[in-house]
C-alpha cells in the first residue's frame, strides 16, 4: 500500500502576550485539522506566546503561563499529532516546538540557529538546541525545525535526512519585506531538492508592532516543486496529502547525499529517532484539488502588507477608530485609503486643517477623497491659532527674518488639533509621512509626526505613487484617490507657492540614493562611482545623519523594505562620524 501522510499547516494570526487567546485559536485549528483527518498539525514559531515576545521573556509569570498553555494544547491532541511553538523553561529558556500526540507530550525540539541580525535578537534570550530529532508519525519520518534552522544549506535538515526524515516541518515567524516571498520560496525549493525531502514551511500571519508576517506557507516535493501554498496575508488551514514514497524513489536515483562528510553532520547536532505512532493503513477519503494561489506582485504585496499591518496594530492595541489629517496631498490620501481597507469606512475620520497658505483645491480634493471613501470629513481651520501664535511670539521674533520656525508652527498647531480629537474620542492618529521624508527630516516634530502609527513610514515617495495608482485600478471600489491629488506637485503648503522640490531633490533622484545609503550602506565614494550626482549624495548623507534624533521620536510603522528605520537600522543619535 502506498503510504500517504496527511499534513495540516495552521497559518494563524497570534497576538503577543495573549496566551489564552492564542491557545484557544490553536485548539480551534487543531480540531479542524483532526476533522480533516490530518496525521499531524503544525503551528507557527512561538505560537503560544505570540512572536516576537521580546523582553516579556524576562517575566517568570509569562514563562509559566506559556508552559501551562502548551500543556493545555498537548492535552487536547487526542487522535492527532501536534507541533506547536512555545518557550521551554528549565535552567535556561529555549525557542522550542512541543511535539504532542494523543494527549501526551512526546518530545521538545529546540531551535538551533538563533538569528541576531536585522529585527532579530534571539541570542539575547535563548539557549540553542543541540539535537536533530526525527519523529515517526503514522510510520513516516518527520523532522521538525524552527525558522532559521532552514536557511543554512548544511544544517539540521541534513542531519535529520540522514537520520531517516522523509518530511521536514519547519515552523516560522518570518517577517515580511517586499520581494522576500519569491526569494524565500527559491530557498525552500532548494532545500527540498538538495536533501530529497518533502519540505513543509509554515509561517505566521499578522501584524506585530512594525512587523508584518505574510503567511504564504509552502510545501515542496523532493524535486523542489511547489505542491501547496498558503494564501498571502490571510489565516488558513492548509491540508495536503504527501506522497512519502516519492522520497525513497528520488533518493535511489541520486548519489549526492552518500558523498557528504558525516563528521560535518555530527558537528551540527546529534540525531535521534522518536517513535510517536506506527503506520495505520486505514483509508481516508481523498482531499479535493490542492490550492496553489499565485505569489502577489511587488506593489500588491506592499499594499496588502500595509493593510494587514495597520489593521492588526490598531485592533491589537485596543483602538476601534482612526483619525487622519487630510492635506489634499497624496500621502494622506493613500494613508486614508489603506485605513479604510483595513478598518472599514465607518471607523475612519478625516480632518482638514487649512491655513492661510492652503489652496482651495487642497480642501476640495480632501473632501472628494472622503466622499469616495465614505468617511466622515471635518474641516477645522487653524488660522485663529496661527494668528494667536504670531501675536504671542511677536516681541521675541521682532527683527528676525522668517524661517522654518514660522512654517512649522502651522504643522504643530495641526498636531495639537489632531491629537486633541484623538484624546477626546479615543481614536488613534495615523500619521502620513513617507520614508523619503523621514530619511531627510522633512517632517515636523510634534506636528505632522504626532500620532500613534505611521502607515507609510517605510514607503518611499515614488512607491507611494505606484501604490495609489494600483489601488485605484484594483481596489473595491476603484478610483477612490482623485486624479488631481496624484497629479499635483507635492507640497507642505506652509508658505506661498511651496513645493517639496524647494528643499528636496526630485523624488525620482532622491529615492535611489536613500535606498543605497540607508538600506545598503553604500559610502559617498561608492555612490559617486555608481553615477549619482555628488552634490545630491552629499545632501542626502548630511540630512539622513543629522535627523536621527527626529526618527527616534517617530511612531512605529509597517516594515516594507529590507531595512527599515527603527529595529532594522540602529544608529546612535550622538554620533560625530562624518564622510566629508
Amino acid at each position: 500500500m502506498v503510504r500517504k501522510f496527511r499534513l495540516a499547516l495552521a497559518q494563524i494570526n497570534t497576538t503577543v502576550g495573549d496566551i489564552p487567546g492564542n491557545t484557544a485559536r490553536i485548539i480551534e485549528y487543531m480540531n479542524r485539522a483532526r476533522d480533516a483527518g490530518a496525521d499531524l498539525v503544525a503551528f507557527p514559531e512561538l505560537a503560544v506566546t505570540g512572536y516576537p515576545p521580546e523582553d516579556l521573556l524576562f517575566k517568570t509569570s509569562f514563562l509559566e503561563a506559556n508552559e501551562a498553555a502548551m500543556k493545555e494544547v498537548v492535552a487536547a491532541s487526542q487522535g492527532i499529532a501536534v507541533v506547536v511553538g512555545y518557550v521551554e523553561t528549565g535552567p535556561d529558556i529555549a525557542n522550542a516546538a512541543a511535539v504532542g500526540h494523543d494527549g501526551r507530550l512526546v518530545d521538545t525540539y529546540r531551535k538551533m540557529y538563533l538569528p541576531n541580525y536585522g529585527v532579530f535578537d534571539e541570542d539575547r534570550y535563548f539557549r540553542r538546541g543541540e539535537t536533530c530529532p526525527v519523529y515517526t508519525i503514522n510510520g513516516t519520518g518527520v523532522g521538525v525545525s524552527i525558522c532559521e534552522d532552514m536557511w543554512y544549506p548544511v544544517g539540521p535538515i541534513a542531519v535529520q535526512r540522514e537520520a531517516g526524515a522523509e518530511v521536514i516541518v519547519n515552523i516560522n515567524g518570518s517577517p515580511f519585506h517586499a520581494g522576500k516571498q519569491a526569494y524565500r520560496e527559491k530557498m525552500i525549493a532548494t532545500r527540498a531538492a538538495d536533501n530529497e525531502l518533502i519540505v513543509a514551511y509554515l509561517n505566521l500571519v499578522g501584524g506585530q508592532d512594525e512587523l508584518v508576517f505574510d503567511g504564504s506557507s509552502l510545501v515542496c516535493d523532493p524535486s523542489g516543486e511547489a505542491i501547496a501554498r498558503g494564501p498571502a496575508f490571510e489565516e488558513a488551514l492548509l491540508v495536503v496529502d504527501l506522497d512519502v514514497e516519492s522520497v525513497f524513489r528520488s533518493r535511489l536515483r541520486d548519489p549526492r547525499p552518500r558523498k557528504e562528510n558525516p563528521t560535518i553532520l555530527r558537528e551540527i547536532g546529534e540525531p535521534k529517532r522518536v517513535l510517536v505512532s506506527g503506520f495505520d493503513p486505514s483509508v481516508r477519503p481523498p482531499l479535493g484539488p490542492g490550492d496553489l494561489p499565485e505569489v502577489p506582485g511587488y506593489v500588491e504585496e506592499v499594499y496588502r502588507a500595509m493593510v494587514l499591518g495597520t489593521r492588526d496594530y490598531v485592533r491589537k492595541t485596543g483602538f476601534r477608530r482612526a483619525v487622519i489629517g487630510l492635506s489634499g496631498g497624496i500621502d494622506s490620501a493613500l494613508t486614508a485609503t489603506v485605513a479604510v481597507d483595513a478598518l472599514g469606512a465607518e471607523n475612519v475620520a478625516g480632518v482638514g486643517m487649512p491655513s492661510r497658505h492652503s489652496s482651495e483645491g487642497s480642501v476640495n480634493d480632501s473632501r472628494e477623497l472622503a466622499d469616495n471613501l465614505g468617511i466622515d470629513f471635518w474641516v477645522v481651520p487653524i488660522e485663529p491659532a496661527h494668528a494667536a501664535f504670531e501675536e504671542m511670539l511677536e516681541s521675541r521674533f521682532r527683527g528676525t527674518d522668517p524661517n522654518v520656525a514660522e512654517e512649522n508652527v502651522q504643522a504643530r498647531i495641526r498636531g495639537n488639533v489632531i491629537m486633541t480629537i484623538s484624546n477626546k474620542f479615543g481614536w488613534i492618529v495615523l500619521t502620513t509621512g513617507n520614508k523619503s521624508e523621514m530619511a531627510m527630516g522633512y517632517a515636523t516634530l510634534y506636528g505632522d509626526m504626532a500620532g500613534g502609527f505611521a502607515v507609510l513610514k517605510d514607503v518611499p515617495k515614488t512607491l507611494v505613487y505606484q501604490l495609489s495608482e494600483w489601488r485605484n485600478r484594483h481596489g473595491d471600489p476603484g478610483n477612490v484617490i482623485p486624479a488631481s491629488i496624484i497629479e499635483k506637485p507635492p507640497s507642505a503648503e506652509l508658505k506661498p507657492d511651496q513645493t517639496d522640490q524647494d528643499t528636496l531633490p526630485p523624488y525620482e533622484e532622491l529615492d535611489p540614493i536613500v535606498k543605497a545609503y540607508v538600506e545598503e550602506d553604500y559610502s559617498l565614494r561608492e555612490m559617486e562611482e555608481m553615477g549619482y550626482d555628488p552634490a545630491v549624495v552629499r545632501q542626502v548623507i548630511s540630512f539622513v545623519d543629522r535627523n536621527e534624533y527626529k526618527r527616534r521620536q517617530a511612531p512605529p510603522g509597517v516594515k516594507i523594505t529590507p531595512r527599515a528605520f527603527g529595529k532594522d537600522r540602529r544608529l546612535p543619535i550622538v554620533n560625530r562620524y562624518r564622510q566629508f
